[in-house]
């Protein structure tokens, strides 16, 4: 799902964060969010808890010609590029929308876990590193979880950034988040996310001042 969202005042900042992440509370007045989806059961899951500060569109992220130039402060891509047949458009599509000075956080699969490969594992079951293949080979990837079909995307990093500069945007931080303490108190199972990346945040920038050629 993406996520745009609109403020008539600067947002609350959460602690420890530099970005202005809006305080997605009933109680805050300061932000409207418009949520956009192609997957109706999505959109559903959504409304149910909404917080009348924010609606939700069936539409392609790819193309959101019904929002106007320069609306929002504050875009969220969340698992949704990998998705995506034309990122490119949906990047460029974001740049229009924000405001200058707004920003774009993406929250993608790492380029290193949609290429092909898998873990190699021992006899008993026991992780011993990542085969990385046809890391160079992009385009779509089939594969099953829950037994149902998916198709994503794979592209190097290069290509994303890349795409991220030619649609306008500065690059102001790539995160490769792991689990911590606490949450492999509660999830062993996380503990190979010590080891390979499997997701990547990317913090995208308007310039708040059109830069010439």
């Amino acid at each position: 799902m993406g996520i745009i969202f609109r403020q008539p005042a600067m947002a609350k900042c959460r602690p420890s964060q530099k970005w202005p992440i809006p305080d997605w509370t009933p109680e805050s007045t300061k932000w409207q969010a418009v949520g956009i989806d192609l997957c109706p059961p999505m959109l559903l899951s959504a409304a149910k808890l909404a917080t009348g500060k924010d609606s939700y569109v069936l539409a392609d992220v790819q193309d959101m010609r019904f929002l106007r130039d320069g609306a929002f402060d504050l875009a969220v891509s969340y698992l949704n590029q990998c998705d995506l047949p034309d990122f490119e458009a949906n990047s460029r599509e974001v740049f229009r929308v924000l405001k200058p000075g707004g920003r774009f956080i993406i929250a993608n699969l790492h380029p290193m876990r949609s290429a092909v490969g898998g873990w190699l594992k021992a006899e008993d079951g026991a992780k011993l590193h990542v085969i990385l293949d046809r890391y160079f080979d992009e385009g779509g990837r089939r594969w099953k979880m829950l037994g149902v079909d998916f198709t994503n995307f794979h592209r190097t990093l290069s290509t994303y950034i890349r795409a991220y500069r030619q649609a306008g945007f500065a690059i102001e931080e790539i995160i490769e988040p792991t689990p911590e303490a606490g949450d492999l108190e509660r999830f062993p199972e996380l503990d190979d996310e010590l080891r390979v990346p499997n997701f990547m945040i990317v913090v995208l920038g308007k310039p708040a001042i059109a830069i010439l050629d």
